[in-house]
């Protein structure tokens, strides 16, 4: 079997979104955190990321561009944006 790489701006949003779930849960793998993709937005996170402390959790809302929204006010969410 052959891997090709793929280009980012080949994908449809909804496949960027899981790409970027991958890159970012292998980040936080390093720091000793295990990632849940949500299916639908849950309190405004699309993913859950649980340390192996047991008692460490955060929300992570991923975003497609850096942007601003007073929906997002007071949340104790993590907001991940590519670089």
């Amino acid at each position: 079997m052959q891997l090709n790489h793929i280009k980012y701006t080949d994908l449809n949003s909804r496949q960027r979104e899981r790409y970027n779930f991958q890159k970012i849960a292998g980040i936080l793998a390093d720091y000793g955190f295990s990632s849940i993709k949500l299916d639908d937005d849950w309190q405004g996170a699309d993913f859950l990321a649980q340390h192996i402390d047991g008692s460490t959790f955060i929300k992570v809302q991923l975003k497609g561009r850096l942007s601003f929204d007073r929906k997002y006010l007071n949340k104790k969410h993590f907001y991940c944006i590519p670089l």
